[in-house]
């Protein structure tokens, strides 16, 4: 009896940590569908199609009363060689300076990494944003282009979304990391952050509306190096 109700147990939690996973990448979609259909605003064009991956973190939580700076949970996906997008790997952002766009309440954010060298340290297991590479506010609105120098140096571009406002916003100290149990519970098996992001793990079918949603702006030819 104590057995049956101990696997009963296991099983329920695995469950919930499924569904849980599963709600992130939902909320990371509609974070970005939403943001690319503000009016007049979102990430340009031709800064997505040059990307290698980008990060959304739904829902970034102030924490100033336990560790003085933000805690969230989010997905990052990377473009492949075949230049589709990889599955998901779930990471998670704790800690630094995230501007002053974020300050009360839930913050969206969106990191859209620019180039081979950014992605290769994205690919670590873990990763210091400010440190290990910078992330400069990116420009907002259809309009805007990567074509300036700055931007076209930048490893990391970041992004905010709180109270209704979207802004490019600066990234100093903030630590970036693989979330491997959730990575295992969504592929059902032992996986790399790498290995996610290189494509060399199937897509889970809780994720394809996500990858479908990023799907138009990948364009062929080489990204920067």
């Amino acid at each position: 009896m104590k057995k049956a109700l101990l696997t009963l147990c296991v099983c329920s939690v695995a469950a919930l940590a499924e569904h849980d996973d599963v709600k992130r990448i939902n909320a990371s979609t509609e974070v970005f569908k939403e943001i690319m259909a503000a009016p007049d605003k979102g990430v340009p064009q031709d800064i997505l199609e040059k990307a290698e991956c980008v990060v959304i973190v739904p829902g970034l939580k102030r924490a100033g009363f336990i560790v003085g700076g933000q805690y969230g949970k989010g997905v990052m996906t990377c473009k492949t060689a075949a230049r589709g997008w990889s599955g998901p790997s779930m990471i998670r952002v704790e800690g630094g300076s995230f501007g002053a766009q974020i300050g009360a309440g839930e913050t969206d954010l969106l990191l859209v990494v620019m180039n081979k060298r950014g992605a290769k340290k994205l690919m670590k297991s873990e990763f210091t944003l400010g440190g290990d590479a910078a992330a400069m506010g990116g420009p907002v609105g259809r309009q805007a282009s990567a074509d300036t120098d700055a931007y076209m140096h930048a490893e990391i571009l970041s992004y905010s979304r709180a109270r209704g406002l979207f802004a490019g916003v600066t990234l100093k100290g903030s630590t970036l990391r693989e979330d491997h149990d959730d990575n295992v519970a969504v592929y059902g098996k032992d996986v790399t952050h790498e290995q996610i992001l290189m494509g060399k793990v199937a897509v889970p079918a809780s994720a394809k509306e996500l990858l479908a949603t990023l799907r138009p702006y990948v364009k062929s030819g080489k990204a920067s190096d």
